[in-house]
């Protein structure tokens, strides 16, 4: 992985705040700057005919800019944060500031919206549409705290490749374990011309299993440095995948899993654990071209 940006946004909100932490420490782990950007825009329908009036708005996004700069400057002193102030909607502002970004963190939940709300629409949209890995961080700390462990989950598509090398990658940075999680339900998908009838459910699950090893192992031999453990559950992953990861410093998934139409932006899992988890989430891309490399 090279040395881009760390790209953040940030509204002033209790999630914004929370990523913007998140993004720098993360920053700082990778030696790299943090970028921080505000998107402003006129919050009515009509565009006002006095133009002071847009100025006021620039001048209230340019206030919230500059709050989250010194919130970042504070999280990590010393830390390389640069401003970023963009006249439009915060997804289509993120999208566009990413050319230059790594990675890119956001809130689950911006400053719309109501209580009880998980999650925005800037933290589905952005996910879905983005070439790179996306972070996100919800409202509130966990009271359980976190050990330092990453969740990964695994299941064969392209995009769980690029998850597992993300994983691995942000677990060598943070010395922490990785914890692959193959949620396998479905015999069906299992390869083979003589798995109809189900005659031998112990046959189907350990070829199950063997595919999850295939999987995973040429990745874990990129990084041998990293201690990985290997779970196999028999559930559906948007049922086990968040709760795996309650005690987890991160949960790293692809954007879309084995089977789901390339025209599907977020795979069911995806959206699921980005609704349910309790910490972080990284949404990673099959496309994206910085985890190809450990």
């Amino acid at each position: 992985m090279d040395g881009r940006e760390i790209l953040a946004g940030f509204d002033g909100s209790p999630a914004g705040e929370r990523a913007l932490r998140w993004a720098a420490a993360e920053a700082s782990l990778r030696r790299v700057p943090l970028r921080v950007c505000h998107a402003w825009n006129w919050p009515y329908p009509l565009r006002p005919q006095d133009g002071d009036a847009l100025a006021i708005a620039r001048g209230m996004g340019a206030m919230a800019l500059g709050d989250g700069v010194r919130l970042a400057r504070e999280a990590v002193p010393g830390l390389d944060v640069r401003p970023l102030l963009v006249k439009g909607t915060p997804p289509g502002a993120l999208l566009a500031a990413a050319a230059d970004a790594a990675l890119i963190v956001i809130g689950a939940r911006g400053s719309g919206g109501f209580d009880g709300l998980p999650l925005g629409s800037t933290a589905l949209h952005v996910p879905a549409h983005a070439d790179r890995p996306v972070v996100v961080v919800p409202a509130h700390e966990r009271a359980d705290g976190a050990r330092r462990r990453i969740v990964v989950g695994v299941d064969g598509s392209p995009a769980s490749e690029a998850a597992l090398r993300f994983a691995l990658h942000e677990a060598r940075l943070r010395e922490a374990v990785v914890t692959t999680v193959c949620a396998w339900w479905d015999p069906a998908a299992v390869p083979g011309p003589d798995h109809l009838p189900f005659t031998d459910p112990g046959t189907v699950k350990e070829r199950a299993k063997a595919r999850f090893a295939d999987a995973v192992e040429p990745c874990l031999a990129d990084f041998p440095e990293v201690e990985v453990e290997q779970r196999f559950v028999m559930e559906r992953a948007q049922n086990v995948l968040a709760d795996l990861a309650r005690d987890a410093i991160l949960l790293v998934v692809g954007d879309r899993g084995i089977g789901v139409s390339p025209s599907t932006l977020l795979g069911a899992v995806t959206r699921a654990v980005l609704h349910d988890a309790r910490g972080p989430v990284a949404v990673v891309h099959e496309r994206d071209p910085e985890v190809k490399e450990p």
